[in-house]
């Protein structure tokens, strides 16, 4: 027994750091296809920036899981849940709807009308970002508290390479096939998922068998508020507000970005080799970069430094709108955009699990990054009328300047967080 017992969680762990490689990549393969790569798609045919603009508000359902994240913790999956347990059995349901969305979309044709991409976009985005979910619930579930820095690499790593698949891919099949080649193929690639959820581990510590167990549907939507509010106190609002402006400058410039290339003459194969591929690599530097800065340097300076970074990257996309069409100029705005968007984002998604108490994990972190989501989601709807009205390299300008009250807001939570730090070792010596 006690030869067995040490190696038990090695096995484990390498088992699910295998199986959260291929769920990241599952879980980051629809999100460009329903967003930044589409947008390519609906401006090469004609459609209206003011129009895609509108249409980028078929994702929101990435902003609004959190409504239906507790249903997905506390119930099985019709059919599936009896055979693979509860997160294993809705991953694959979902999965499959996934597949055949990204299927409907390869035969719409939005130059010519709109409605049918529209509704598959729609169930797309319903079914990506319940994926999402149920992704995160069992990467939380399955491992304990020391393993899940190793498994949130392990999902990071994947969702970049879906990135790049997504993007560069989607775009190289485009260019040399068809836009419902490249459709298809997505949709054939969400096997990579599937096979790794049938060779997951199904976890056991579901919410109803915990100690505390929710009795009623109330209790399991108003369980995970009540603590995360009475933990957070009068500070709550303060980390909300921060949540939800952090990225919002990205997500007002990316639905706008592709449309701006297409309109400066690159051709897709361009947009896929330097916004895609090479951007890939510097993406993932700026990961890696956020990493270190947080463990050196400590979370609340990373997270200063990203928000501004991020936001100050959109002024090489306004330089490159008044530039014109100039690959140098090109591999330049892309080159600082990605970089600080990867270290800005290693710091928020550090910053959003730090909030999260263990008990709620799935509930709770499904709502911070739901709510991160929504204001860039909905204000990116408008991007196209102001990029219309007032031209790229104005709005580019624009999204840049919310970085003033990213970085006041840091801040502030900074400074609550060194009174918290300090309040808890004075606790920890008077103990």
């Amino acid at each position: 027994m006690d030869t067995e017992s040490p190696r038990r969680p090695k096995i484990f762990a390498d088992r699910t750091l295998t199986m959260m490689l291929g769920l990241g990549f599952s879980s980051g393969l629809p999100f460009l296809l329903v967003f930044s790569t589409q947008s390519t798609w609906l401006r090469e045919v004609g459609v209206s920036k003011e129009a895609i603009g509108m249409i980028s508000w078929v994702a929101l359902a990435y902003s609004l899981k959190f409504l239906w994240a507790p249903l997905l913790d506390r119930f099985d999956a019709p059919f599936l849940g009896r055979k693979l347990g509860r997160r294993r059995g809705w991953m694959a349901l979902i999965q499959i709807g996934v597949m055949l969305c990204l299927a409907g979309l390869a035969f719409g044709d939005p130059g010519n009308g709109l409605l049918w991409t529209i509704v598959f976009s729609f169930l797309l985005g319903f079914c990506g970002s319940t994926q999402d979910i149920t992704i995160d619930g069992w990467r939380i579930a399955v491992a304990p508290p020391e393993k899940q820095g190793a498994m949130s690499a392990a999902s990071q790593v994947g969702y970049k390479i879906a990135l790049l698949c997504a993007g560069a891919g989607a775009l190289y099949l485009a260019q040399f096939y068809s836009w419902r080649a490249a459709y298809l193929v997505m949709a054939s690639l969400m096997l990579v998922g599937m096979v790794a959820n049938l060779l997951a581990p199904e976890p056991q510590n579901h919410i109803e068998t915990a100690p505390g167990a929710h009795r009623s549907l109330v209790e399991t939507y108003a369980e995970p508020l009540k603590e995360f509010f009475a933990r957070n106190g009068r500070h709550t609002i303060l980390f909300l507000l921060l949540l939800a402006i952090y990225r919002l400058p990205d997500f007002l410039s990316g639905v706008m970005a592709n449309p701006l290339y297409i309109d400066l003459g690159f051709s897709k194969t361009d947009i896929a080799n330097i916004t895609k591929v090479f951007g890939f690599a510097v993406g993932l530097t700026g990961i890696f970069a956020g990493g270190w800065s947080a463990s050196r340097f400590g979370l609340m300076p990373t997270l200063l430094v990203g928000g501004m970074a991020a936001a100050a990257s959109h002024l090489s996309l306004a330089l490159l709108a008044h530039v014109g069409h100039d690959i140098r100029m090109l591999t330049v705005a892309i080159c600082v955009e990605n970089f600080a968007g990867g270290f800005a984002g290693t710091a928020l998604v550090a910053f959003m699990s730090s909030l999260v108490s263990p008990l709620h994990a799935a509930a709770q972190y499904a709502l911070l990054s739901s709510l991160y989501a929504l204001p860039g989601k909905i204000l990116g709807g408008f991007s196209g009328f102001a990029a219309a009205k007032f031209g790229y390299a104005a709005f580019f300008v624009a999204t840049s300047c919310i970085g003033l009250p990213v970085a006041a807001l840091c801040l502030a939570v900074w400074r609550v967080y060194a009174a918290q730090t300090k309040a808890g070792a004075e606790e920890n010596s008077l103990a």
